[in-house]
Order: structure tokens, then C-alpha cells, then sequence
């Protein structure tokens, strides 16, 4: 029974294909059952060669496991904790594939060791084969994760533009076209992505967090990779696949502050690295945007019919505003971010707007003062107020920082402007600007002015990451936009978000993996072309010409 079980666990091992691994190194990965997959994490103390584990049992009543989360549980009954420190060890001795039979025997009495463990020693064959069926099931859904990786990433993602994600939501919005487009068109951006993060180097790719936001990854392919083969005009596989979205969406609520654990991580223990460095900017900022334009996919889809409508909000199209005011979205960033500001320093600085209109044919723009004059544009409210609420905190933190001594503070002056092409949003402030020679730090993810954050402490995630400028100008850049900084050291700074004007010419900014992007990741930093300042001039009387 024991060298069957092992036998069996070893064929499905070896046909587990590689997931993280490259250039020749294998990592075998042992899946564990659906029912307790959120369970897996991956802390530092396991070996590397390891993608998933469970490291420790659910937490039930008195601290043990609950008897219903686990199939080879009696029926009623409570659930031993050695069981699971057994199966823990079954998984762990799964690390790497058995070389004979004694190791594979090892392993199939580890298996049965831990169904006893779980189920007591008369059920034990039963259990055990009910613990080797979860097993199996999982590794044969991990064993074609590969495969689709390798499928999807051949397809370039289909970029929508705002009046796109407009018209198909306003009129005769239809569920099963958004469900054959989606179970396509999602694989094929979480594909794409998923082959550039194995393009990172090895040191980036062994940090757990980033081996957790790869398992993450792979989950939720899987998870879409059910609904291929559905039949779209069943109602019940349509409302499946939404709750399969909302399950996703959940699922990589983390993924910014897990993956910037894991830049933390390596930067602890290899240090600073100019080429790594370098490659970890550009995949971060593919990243984040991959991840933003997936979100707003299945924002889309889920919001639009689940079948519910925002009483807030009733005539938002998902979650976008056909006619967004952005002086509106201007005044809640401010009002939330004067919260925090009178919460820390018992001061804020004043607002200031100022609105001018110049799309129409007239020679000269007129500035708009009445409210039904206002400027208005198709847009992501959520996206708007993100990158105005990160601007306001800087701006009101450097203003009031700057200006300690005074008995007022200068106000915070916003222009927003729409023209034929741009509607531009400037936020000025008198917070003493930044030096020329930081600007570029502070759209670096390997930079921050913020002290480390304490997880779990229940605080702001990406308060201590220094992720907030950065983030706000991938939301800009997403639909052909972009975030600027503008400063005078010793003054203030002048911050310009730029957008499209029109909903045709807000496309979704995509990236693609392709050789132009793997020839990214395989440069080597050359020596720079400009000379280097020395401390000191040379003094060339001491060299003679001969």
C-alpha cells in the first residue's frame, strides 16, 4: 500500500512541469487541496526548490483544525494536530523526486503516516487514498499550468479604449460576450505577464514574497481555465464565472505590498545591484500596469451584472463615470487627504481651483465659474482620485514641513485645464521642491523617503514602500496619459497629470512579452559615456609632452 501510494505520487510529480524553474533547474511543487489552498504560504525557512507547501494547519476551535476543511477526516470528528505536522512532513519530503524504491517507500508511508494522523489508524487506507486523490487532482490542473502559460503569452492582449468599455456597458450590455471575451483575453494578459516574471533574476524570483505572488498568479489562470470549454448560454456557468472573478480579484488584493516585501527582501540580503535594479523598474512597472488593466476587466464585468446597481453612483458604467467632474474628484481627494494632514501636523493648507476650458473653436480659453460650467470627461473616478490623493499628501506634508515657523500656510493652487487633446490637472505648491538629482527617485520602486512598514500593523500598506508615485503614474499612463514632476528646490512644486480629452483616444497602455522585452531583461549595463566629475582637477603641469 505504502510503495503504491508513493509510486503514484512520484509519477505525478515528475509530470508536474516546471513552473519557476530555468535554465535547466527544476522545482517541484506539491499543490495541496483546493479546499485548504489558501492556506499555502511560503516562508523564508523552506527550501527554495519548493513553490507550494502547507505550513500549517487552519486554526479551528481551541487552536486545532477543523474537521470539515480536510476530506480524510472522520466523519464528526475532531481533526489531530499531528496529523497535519505529518503531512506537512509528506509534503516536505516531496521537495525533490525519490531516486528508488526505498525512497519512494519512504514517501507512501509518510503519506499513510499522516492519513493516520488525520483519520485513525482503521480508516487509514481509505483516508490515504482520499489524501492522494486531492493530491492528484491538484497537480494535474498544476501539471497544464505551463502549457497555457506557453499558449497564452504567443497572443498580444486586445487594448480597449474608454469609449469601448463605454458603449459595451451602456447599450444592451450582453453577459455571455463579455464572458467569451474575458476567459480569453484575461489569460492572455496573465500569460504574458507571468513569462516576464521569470525573466527577473534568480535571486529576485527565490524571495518567498515573490514566489507567493507567483502561486497567486498561477491559482487564478487555472481558475479561468475551467470556463474554456463552457457552454456560455448556461446561465448557471455565467454566474460561476463571475464569482470566479470576484475570488481573483480578492486574491490579488495584496499583490503590490506582497511584491514590494519581496524587493525588500532581496535588497536585505544581496544589497544594491545597478543591473538588477535596473531590471526590476522595468518589470514592476509592466507589472503594476498588467495588474491595474486585469482589475479594471473584471471591475468591469462584475459590477456591470451581478446584478446590482450603486445607489451612490447610479449612472457610473461599471466603474466608470460618462460624465465625471473632475473639479468634484479634485475637492474629495483634497478633503480626505486635509483629514490626515489636521490628524498628524494640526494644520492643513488651504485649496485653490481653477478651471479653463479651451476645446471649444473660440480664439482664447474662458474660465469656467459657474458649477453647470464645470469641466467633465469619461473617465475612472477611482483612478483620478488615487493619483490626486497621493499629490495632495506630498504637497501637504512638504507645504506644512516647509513652513513650521509661519503663523499661515500657502494654499495648494489646482488648474485644470481641457484642451482639443489634453485635459491637464496641475497641482502647485510653496512645500520647498526637491533637488533636480531626486526627482528620478521618486518613481523608483527601489527608493523610498518612508521608513520600513510594519505588516500587519494595520496602518496604510504602501505607507513605508514609497510606491505612491510610481503607482499614480502607471494609473495615468494607463489610458495614454501621464504624471510629471515639475520643482524649484527652495520653492515648491508643480505636479501636471495629463489625460486624453476624448473617451477614443483613452486606449489601454499594455504590455506585451516579445523579444524586444526579453532583450530587456538579458542587458548588461555598459560603462557610462560621460566623464565622471573627479574631486579634484588633475594638475597636468606634472605630465610632460615628449
Amino acid at each position: 500500500m505504502q510503495l503504491q501510494i508513493g509510486r503514484l505520487l512520484e509519477q505525478h510529480l515528475t509530470t508536474t512541469a516546471t513552473i519557476t524553474g530555468r535554465k535547466g533547474r527544476v522545482k517541484w511543487a506539491c499543490l495541496p487541496a483546493p479546499s485548504f489552498s489558501t492556506w499555502c504560504r511560503a516562508p523564508s525557512h523552506w527550501p527554495a526548490t519548493s513553490c507550494f507547501f502547507p505550513p500549517r494547519p487552519p486554526v479551528g476551535v481551541g487552536g486545532r483544525p477543523p474537521a470539515s476543511d480536510w476530506p480524510g477526516a472522520a466523519e464528526g470528528g475532531a481533526v489531530p494536530f499531528r496529523g497535519w505536522r505529518l503531512l506537512q512532513g509528506c509534503c516536505q519530503s516531496l521537495a525533490e523526486p525519490p531516486e528508488s524504491a526505498g525512497g519512494l517507500l519512504q514517501v507512501g508511508r509518510a503519506a499513510e503516516l499522516a492519513c493516520r494522523g488525520l483519520a485513525g489508524a482503521g480508516a487509514a487506507a481509505a483516508a490515504a487514498m482520499r489524501l492522494l486523490r486531492c493530491l492528484l487532482k491538484g497537480h494535474s490542473a498544476l501539471a497544464g499550468a505551463p502549457k497555457y502559460i506557453e499558449h497564452f503569452s504567443k497572443f498580444s492582449p486586445s487594448p480597449l479604449s474608454m469609449k469601448q468599455f463605454l458603449d459595451f456597458g451602456s447599450s444592451n450590455a450582453c453577459e455571455k460576450t463579455s464572458f467569451t471575451f474575458l476567459r480569453q483575453e484575461l489569460p492572455v494578459r496573465l500569460a504574458n505577464i507571468m513569462k516576464e516574471i521569470n525573466l527577473l533574476p534568480d535571486r529576485v524570483l527565490s524571495t518567498p514574497s515573490v514566489q507567493l505572488v507567483q502561486s497567486w498568479y498561477v491559482q487564478s489562470l487555472l481558475d479561468i481555465m475551467v470556463f474554456l470549454d463552457k457552454d456560455p448560454e448556461d446561465q448557471g456557468t455565467l454566474g460561476q464565472f463571475t464569482n470566479a472573478l470576484v475570488t481573483i480579484r480578492n486574491r490579488h488584493n495584496d499583490v503590490v505590498p506582497t511584491m514590494a516585501q519581496g524587493v525588500i527582501e532581496y535588497k536585505e540580503a544581496y544589497g544594491d545591484d545597478p543591473v538588477t535594479n535596473q531590471n526590476i523598474q522595468y518589470f514592476l512597472d509592466r507589472f503594476y500596469l498588467s495588474r491595474i488593466s486585469i482589475r479594471m476587466l473584471i471591475n468591469q464585468h462584475t459590477l456591470i451584472f451581478d446584478g446590482s446597481t450603486n445607489p451612490a453612483h447610479p449612472k457610473h458604467i461599471g466603474s466608470i463615470d460618462p460624465n465625471c467632474n473632475v473639479s468634484d474628484v479634485v475637492r474629495d481627494a483634497y478633503d480626505m487627504s486635509k483629514l490626515l494632514c489636521d490628524k498628524y501636523y494640526m494644520a492643513s493648507p488651504d485649496l485653490e481651483i481653477q478651471e479653463v476650458n479651451a476645446s471649444g473653436t473660440g480664439p482664447h480659453p474662458w474660465p469656467t465659474n459657474q458649477p453647470d460650467q464645470s469641466i467633465h470627461m469619461v473617465y475612472v473616478p477611482s483612478h483620478l482620485y488615487h493619483m490626486l490623493f497621493e499629490l495632495f499628501k506630498n504637497a501637504m506634508r512638504a507645504t506644512v514641513e516647509s513652513h513650521e515657523s509661519s503663523l499661515t500656510l500657502p494654499p495648494i493652487k489646482v488648474m485644470v485645464s481641457l484642451g482639443q487633446e489634453d485635459l491637464s490637472i496641475r497641482m502647485s505648491d510653496r512645500g520647498g521642491g526637491v533637488p533636480l538629482r531626486k526627482i528620478e527617485r521618486l518613481f523608483s520602486y527601489m527608493y523610498s523617503t518612508a521608513p520600513k512598514p510594519e505588516l500587519g500593523t494595520g496602518g496604510t500598506p504602501l505607507a513605508g514602500f514609497g510606491y505612491g508615485l510610481p503607482i499614480s503614474r502607471l494609473y495615468a499612463k494607463y489610458f495614454q496619459g501621464d504624471l510629471q514632476l515639475f520643482s524649484m528646490e527652495g520653492f515648491g512644486t508643480d505636479a501636471v497629470i495629463y489625460l486624453k480629452a476624448l473617451s477614443t483616444d483613452s486606449v489601454e497602455r499594455l504590455p506585451v512579452y516579445n523579444k524586444s522585452a526579453w532583450r530587456h531583461y538579458q542587458t548588461i549595463q555598459e560603462a557610462d559615456d560621460w566623464c565622471v566629475p573627479s574631486t579634484e582637477p588633475k594638475n597636468t603641469s606634472t605630465y610632460r609632452v615628449t
